[in-house]
């Protein structure tokens, strides 16, 4: 007998995220998900959290403006618009699905009017899963970082999950921390009651 097939939806994704669990199309065989819990968990700590200053200019007086949710699809398709990508289809159906039930959020840069960057991820409780990133301008992906953290410490949040270290996440100060620790900073941030819009 043949295992049943799993079917791929917003609330499943919900239940992994909750677990410490995260999905990735593959680019290679279509229809197909993995899912990964990496240990080490790469994090932000909103204490150690560092702009350079002449980023921190440009975020204030760079002539860039922000929005939330106002091109969703239109910033996941931009991040996946490279040589290899796990923002499949698939992925990109589940998460406008998390988006119109406000669990899934863009972050985006406007340069006299035009989209120039951005970021989207999932925000559950006091915790935003960081997905992805784009920019077709200098600056405009960093300077969305920027913006995201300072909305969520606004708002309360306690995690800012970014998944695997680059250098890009590291030049912010971004850190490693085991997926034990991962898993307790999860489940006091999904006990907090934050609105992300």
């Amino acid at each position: 007998m043949k295992d049943k097939k799993i079917e791929f939806t917003a609330d499943l994704v919900l239940r992994a995220y909750c677990q410490g669990i995260f999905p990735m199309g593959d680019n290679n065989h279509v229809g197909s998900i993995n899912w990964y819990s990496p240990d080490p968990r790469c994090i932000f700590d909103f204490e150690t959290f560092h702009a350079s200053k002449r980023l921190m200019r440009t975020y204030r007086n760079g002539g860039f403006s922000f929005k939330v949710d106002n091109a969703f699809e239109e910033v996941m398709w931009a991040c996946a618009d490279r040589e290899n990508t796990w923002i499949t289809e698939d992925i990109v159906r589940v998460y406008s699905e998390l988006n119109r039930h406000d669990y899934a959020h863009s972050v985006e840069t406007y340069f006299e009017g035009q989209l120039v960057g951005g970021l989207y991820g999932v925000s559950i409780g006091g915790a935003f899963m960081g997905e992805s990133m784009f920019q077709r301008m200098t600056d405009a992906s960093k300077v969305a970082l920027i913006f995201l953290v300072q909305r969520m410490q606004e708002r309360g949040f306690i995690l800012l999950d970014t998944q695997y270290m680059n250098k890009h996440l590291a030049s912010f100060n971004a850190r490693n921390i085991s997926r034990d620790e991962y898993l307790a900073r999860l489940n006091e941030a999904l006990e907090l009651d934050c609105r992300f819009d």
